[in-house]
């Protein structure tokens, strides 16, 4: 009895309908949700799902945004050049041969006081005109000559001769001296140029030796704790609506104080002066900056850090939101400058939102 039970249940396996598969091409029908592994990873609607311990080893920081009235921003490009009052350059005022002061050359980063002798000019004249000062020099030790012989004359005669005629012999002897020292003095004497501020040495094209002209550039001298920040306007209008401005450095920024604007316009555009006080960065003469403007008028938009603006694969400005717990998604919004560590989005984003501002970098990057 057993036998016949056992071969009846063998019988029904073997002939039992095996599981129909479709071939390819075909429909599976409706197949079961693929299973998270539980690690950061990218879903097909472009958003991405994050496990909380993930995100906390990230840093992720995410702010909740308002909307807020902001100020109108636009970046500029500037320079930085000399502030005409704390900076100065020495040029010589007659062509002539440079020379080292005793000290020797002032070296480039030097600090150098107001009135310090930085190099020395052998002026440089031709041989007729140095013929002809030589010899008006000797006409004038030959005129002083005869006029000291004849003052000894007259003083002899003092008891003869009128007070007045002693008095005028002096005086021709004093000027035919003081003739004769000055143009002594232009043959053989040397110009000084000296620092004409205080300040460190920030550029030197001087060299022993050297031929130079009058006028030519020898030195900068410059407070590097007083500098300007020349930039360029091409609206006019943008000078005349300025509420605040800032140097951007990199990620830092620094307030800078509006000076004036030119009445006129230089190669099609407006040059912008500001003081900026004591850099936070160190600064060169020449270098190029971004200067950011605040306007008086203002825009409605929401305002985050710059660090929460990222590139999607398309190359569109994009901001990561927190829609779940562990979901973020990525929106496609419209920025503008505020001030080089903030910018207002403008178009994009929702009150409420909750924007990633730490760690969107990283975010990112999963895929």
């Amino acid at each position: 009895m057993r036998r016949a039970l056992l071969s009846l249940l063998l019988g029904s396996s073997l002939f039992a309908p095996l599981p129909l598969l479709a071939g390819p091409g075909h429909d599976h029908g409706d197949e079961a949700a693929p299973v998270s592994v539980g690690g950061p990873q990218r879903q097909p609607d472009g958003s991405v799902f994050l496990p909380k311990p993930a995100q906390r080893q990230m840093s992720l920081r995410t702010t909740a945004v308002k909307p807020a009235a902001l100020p109108r921003s636009v970046e500029l490009q500037g320079v930085v050049i000399m502030d005409p009052g704390a900076g100065g350059r020495v040029q010589p005022t007659q062509a002539g041969r440079l020379q080292a002061p005793a000290g020797g050359w002032p070296l480039l980063g030097q600090r150098v006081r107001r009135g310090q002798l930085l190099a020395e000019l052998e002026p440089a004249s031709g041989a007729l005109e140095r013929s002809s000062q030589q010899a008006a020099l000797a006409e004038l030790k030959a005129a002083q000559g005869q006029a000291e012989r004849q003052l000894a004359r007259l003083q002899e005669l003092a008891d003869t001769v009128p007070r007045r005629e002693i008095e005028a012999a002096q005086s021709e002897l004093q000027s035919l001296r003081a003739r004769a020292a000055a143009l002594g003095g232009g043959l053989a004497g040397r110009e000084a140029l000296r620092a004409p501020v205080g300040g460190v040495i920030a550029s030197s094209h001087a060299v022993a030796g050297q031929v130079v002209e009058a006028g030519a550039l020898l030195f900068e001298v410059v407070d590097p704790a007083r500098l300007r920040v020349e930039a360029i306007a091409y609206e006019p209008a943008q000078a005349q609506d300025i509420a605040s401005a800032y140097l951007a450095v990199g990620e830092q920024r620094q307030a800078l104080k509006l000076l004036g604007a030119a009445a006129s316009l230089r190669g099609q555009a407006l040059p912008i002066h500001f003081a900026v006080q004591h850099p936070a960065q160190p600064l060169a003469l020449g270098q190029t900056v971004r200067v950011l403007l605040q306007s008086k008028s203002q825009v409605q938009g929401f305002a985050l850090p710059a660090s929460a603006l990222m590139k999607s694969p398309s190359n569109q400005d994009i901001v990561w939101v927190k829609t779940g717990p562990e979901r973020f998604t990525p929106k496609v919004v419209r920025v503008a400058p505020l001030d080089g560590a903030n910018l207002a989005v403008t178009e994009g984003l929702l009150e409420g939102d909750r924007v990633v501002t730490q760690g969107a970098s990283l975010v990112n990057q999963i895929r």
